[in-house]
């Protein structure tokens, strides 16, 4: 296995974590560390996408997060193999997340359960496309 593969399976791995630690935090009635956990799931799929591509971009890509969602729509929604829907799960995540954790006000619970759901959607996606092949 190369080490491309090793870091995109932790990654991988790491998000699914994530997207059960978002479930669970869901459950307890904790919108804003749900959605945090959902987001941050699927920046480390769309994460271990990019590395297992044939997308020019290193290993530190997660620097920023506008650098990683924005070569994640370039090279992998803007021409396949993604579509523009899953593409867009990412940008509404980050969107909901900054308000989770940098407003006063909390996420609605119907905006953290459509993230939660998103995540679960997401991950399967990228786990289709680039780890069952």
């Amino acid at each position: 296995m190369s080490d491309s593969e090793t870091i995109a399976n932790a990654l991988i791995a790491k998000a699914n974590t994530a997207c059960f630690s978002a479930k669970t935090l869901l459950d307890i009635g904790d919108v804003d560390g749900a959605t945090n956990r959902a987001y941050y799931a699927m920046f480390d799929a769309a994460r271990a996408a990019l590395i297992l591509s044939d997308a020019p971009v290193g290993y530190d890509i997660s620097r920023t997060h506008s650098g990683l969602i924005g070569a994640f729509g370039n090279y992998l929604v803007k021409n396949g193999p993604l579509s523009k829907e899953v593409g867009r799960l990412l940008n509404r995540a980050h969107e909901v997340r900054l308000v989770a954790d940098y407003n006063d006000d909390s996420v609605h619970i119907s905006d953290a359960k459509e993230i939660v759901n998103q995540a679960e959607y997401f991950i399967s996606a990228i786990q289709n496309e680039f780890f069952e092949k």
